[in-house]
């Protein structure tokens, strides 16, 4: 069975006003029924590459004829990626203990059904019903202690190094992705986004934007909240309706 399309997508990345390089990148693969963000390490060099990487490798992926199978293979494919940027590409690019890494995150759907996958940060998001949630957990220091600490009063509160990353591609030799498989109803609507882009909105803003009918005007009116503020960080979003 071919992938069913999407009645719409469409995506956008900026490099935002303070980074003098964009090391985001973005599929939108209506035609695979595959859409992806990924976002190159911060303060490690060459965290362009290893999120281009990640999207060519994965936009090249062949058909497969269902959702399942083609979840299969976008995880074999960041797999071998994790084990190319953790030993070839460091040491051809002469960073012996150096990182070349990436988040990554990936939306498939195929009629009736959707699968998440991803590593690091960034993020998938759910609307349905005007309402906004959140389908993928951060991989961060800050959503670990979130998740293992008793929260007193002010625990919940952002501490030093919570931006820490705990998983991504190419950070450690062993790859641990996360995978949500969902149903999919008419009228959802997703946003696949890097912390550049949701740090620089609300989550009003968020639910606004997907509210709109349109995913490029979704995708353009978010850029045009977080480019009215800082933007200290790279920007990207992928929006797709169904």
């Amino acid at each position: 069975m071919a992938p069913s399309r999407a009645s719409g997508s469409a995506g956008r990345t900026d490099p935002g006003k303070v980074r003098p390089r964009n090391e985001d990148a973005f599929l939108d693969g209506a035609a695979q029924g595959l859409w992806v963000v990924a976002d190159g390490l911060g303060g490690h060099q060459s965290g362009d590459i290893a999120s281009r990487l990640i999207v060519n490798q994965l936009a090249a992926l062949k058909p497969e004829p269902d959702v399942e199978l083609r979840s299969e293979a976008v995880r074999r494919c960041l797999h071998w990626l994790n084990r190319r940027l953790t030993e070839e590409l460091t040491l051809a690019c002469d960073r012996r203990g150096g990182v070349i890494g990436s988040t990554v995150v990936a939306l498939l759907v195929e009629e009736g059904k959707g699968i998440c996958i991803w590593a690091g940060d960034s993020r998938c998001y759910l609307w349905r019903d005007h309402a906004l949630y959140q389908l993928s957990k951060d991989h961060s220091l800050r959503q670990q202690r979130l998740s293992t600490q008793a929260q007193a009063p002010g625990s919940g509160d952002r501490q030093s190094g919570d931006h820490a990353l705990t998983r991504a591609v190419g950070a450690q030799s062993r790859l641990t992705l996360e995978v949500l498989t969902f149903e999919v109803r008419p009228g959802d609507v997703f946003l696949l986004c890097s912390d550049g882009l949701y740090q620089s909105v609300d989550n009003r803003q968020l639910s606004a934007a997907l509210a709109l009918g349109s995913a490029r005007r979704a995708v353009d009116w978010l850029f045009d909240c977080a480019l009215a503020g800082t933007a200290m960080d790279n920007l990207t979003a992928v929006v797709v309706r169904r």
